[in-house]
């Protein structure tokens, strides 16, 4: 029988070590392999960019959490988010995207690959015959989805949008950086490939930068592999232990993180300082039956835009006290950004251009009174 999120989250790939019996495995912090004989090698490890057990058991684990077939562990999620181009990817094929997709994956597709002749359309992933349409552009090879996406928390119909590309030829990617495996499992909605920036929720704790591909392809999984070899952007052993060690507890700080960002997000509706609150648990936001259809709960992220505008908004990003002014998301500590100038700055006055009067928050597990205490107390009165 398939055991449970949390316990495989705990200890699958984590086998206690046979030689002490020490019941966290060693990180194995080495370059190299002893050989016994040419071409004899222990476990297939022989150098390590190609291969370490540390790693090994990350990559072992993700598969597992997201029902995947193969995992990959990079040195950063934008670093997997490019081999997996580099593998999918000729020069004059197609990538169809959302136009709201993170500004670092529009960066990386638009700028870096599209110098090499790949074509781009983004489109609102809402719209499914826009989307039909888009994808309807002669060599569209890829259909990358967003959800909740960054940082207006948009949900798209991963199902509904698996079909669409599937039917087009198209391999079906999903960015599941912010609902993390705890919450969403695209895979089994019909998605291809998962893509996650393992810094973020995965490892939990604002301690490592990494990335992975998780895929269900074993034609794809060897193409990506040898990107991966090829081109080195590999984790290392101690971010791969790092990240291992994250995702031990990633169900119970998911629902923690949950918890917090639904009572703040309920908090802020109607505040007379506050235009709008984006966050899919509240029932007035667009998503909010589909998230709940394809999600388990509704996540620590959540963005509001500002009444007073961008004055308004600047002032709030940078007088809380608790929430603490930073990039990135989803540590056990309370971040807040502006977006605007911050995560999306690369694509300011383009179609992804973010309102310069939208705050984002990532809400950690600390005592919800006090947060709540430190957005009140930064907001105009």
């Amino acid at each position: 029988m398939r055991q449970g999120f949390d316990t495989r989250a705990i200890h699958d790939g984590q086998e206690f070590d046979p030689t002490t019996g020490a019941i966290i495995p060693p990180i194995y912090q080495t370059s190299t392999f002893v050989q016994d004989g040419i071409g004899g090698l222990r476990g297939g490890y022989e150098y390590g960019r190609s291969g370490n057990p540390t790693r090994s058991s990350l990559e072992t684990l993700l598969a597992s959490l997201e029902g995947g077939r193969r995992a990959f562990s990079f040195s950063s999620g934008l670093a997997a988010e490019d081999a997996l181009l580099r593998a999918v990817l000729k020069p004059g094929d197609h990538v169809v995207l959302g136009n709201d997709v993170y500004g670092g994956t529009h960066r990386l597709i638009n700028r870096v690959h599209g110098a090499w002749g790949v074509r781009n359309t983004t489109v609102d992933l809402g719209d499914l015959n826009a989307v039909e349409g888009a994808l309807a552009t002669p060599g569209t090879r890829i259909l990358w989805i967003e959800t909740p996406s960054n940082p207006l928390m948009k949900i798209s119909d991963i199902a509904a949008l698996a079909d669409l590309g599937h039917a087009a030829g198209a391999l079906v990617v999903v960015d599941n950086t912010f609902a993390s495996p705890a919450l969403q499992q695209p895979l089994a909605l019909g998605a291809d490939v998962i893509v996650h920036s393992t810094t973020k929720y995965l490892g939990g704790h604002s301690d490592v930068i990494g990335g992975a591909l998780v895929i269900d392809d074993e034609e794809l999984a060897g193409n990506v592999g040898f990107i991966q070899f090829a081109a080195g952007a590999v984790s290392s052993p101690m971010d791969a232990w790092l990240t291992v060690r994250g995702i031990k507890t990633l169900g119970v700080r998911m629902a923690r993180h949950s918890e917090n960002a639904q009572a703040i997000a309920e908090a802020l509706v109607g505040h007379p300082a506050i235009e709008a609150v984006y966050y899919p648990g509240l029932p007035t936001h667009p998503g909010h039956e589909l998230a709940a259809r394809q999600m388990s709960g509704f996540g620590g992220m959540l963005s509001v835009a500002l009444a007073g505008g961008a004055p308004a908004a600047r002032r709030f990003a940078e007088s809380t006290t608790v929430f603490q002014l930073a990039e990135s998301l989803g540590g056990v500590e309370s971040l807040i950004g502006y977006p605007s100038e911050m995560t999306h700055a690369s694509v300011r006055g383009t179609e992804l251009e973010v309102s310069d009067n939208v705050i984002r928050l990532s809400v950690g597990i600390e005592d919800v009174a006090d947060l709540l205490a430190d957005i009140e107390g930064a907001l105009p009165r």
